[in-house]
């Protein structure tokens, strides 16, 4: 670890954490320090943030194991419209949502599956990310981790909001992504500043939820070796 405490810049922090050779968890820690120090007041108010959403039970109420998982129909990277019941024809998904192309969490996050997604499609599993953004935003952000699944668009958190993992920024974080230049309204074509709780659920081919992960910190993530493990007992 000394070699990424040395890394200067937040893109080499990223790539640090890309390049590290360890759990989802400790690769998103490199990017979370990398923040802290270069902007301790914004990592400060996304505390803050988590906090809020801590204490109001964030995603509580979020579908869990033994309960159906909704429905959705929603179009993918390339507009073509996607729906869980197609999805679960082929066998059990892992179904992931992700704030945007924008969030350095999110993509690590996406690379984390994309190292294995044969794995997975060995094992019969599939797995669907879904994102608030436009889909030149969520094809752009496929395109860069590599993966070979779908981006789905939940355009105004419509599902998301349905699920209980829509979340209200605050004003305060608000403006400070905004003076970062990550333009939130332009990306979900909304001026509204929700994000989906980054959860992730595990369903099996019945449409019945085995797993999940639902944490309002969206630096936390569940881990890959747990996501796999849940696809193959899913099966």
């Amino acid at each position: 670890m000394a070699a990424v405490e040395q890394v200067m810049t937040f893109e080499q922090a990223v790539q640090a954490a890309i390049d590290l050779d360890a759990p989802l968890s400790e690769r998103l820690a490199v990017i979370a320090a990398a923040i802290r120090r270069l902007d301790a007041s914004y990592a400060d108010a996304a505390d803050r943030m988590v906090m809020r959403l801590q204490d109001k039970g964030a995603g509580a109420t979020a579908p869990r194991p033994g309960d159906a998982m909704p429905a959705f129909l929603l179009p993918d990277e390339d507009g073509r419209l996607v729906s869980l019941a197609g999805v679960l024809a082929n066998g059990p998904v892992a179904i992931t949502f992700l704030r945007g192309h924008w969030c350095p969490f999110c993509r690590l996050n996406a690379i984390g599956i994309v190292e294995v997604q044969q794995e997975i499609a060995a094992m019969g599993g599939q797995v669907v990310a879904i994102t608030p953004e436009r889909r030149k935003f969520s094809a752009a952000l496929k395109n860069r981790v590599g993966a070979e699944f779908p981006f789905l668009t939940d355009m105004d958190n419509g599902y998301a909001l349905s699920l209980d993992l829509a979340i209200g920024i605050g004003v305060e974080m608000q403006q400070l992504l905004g003076a970062g230049g990550d333009d939130l309204p332009s990306y979900q074509d909304n001026a509204a500043w929700l994000l989906p709780i980054p959860a992730t659920f595990i369903v099996g081919a019945d449409g019945i939820i085995t797993a999940r992960y639902v944490d309002p910190d969206y630096q936390q993530r569940m881990e890959i070796e747990d996501l796999v493990s849940a696809l193959e007992r899913a099966r």
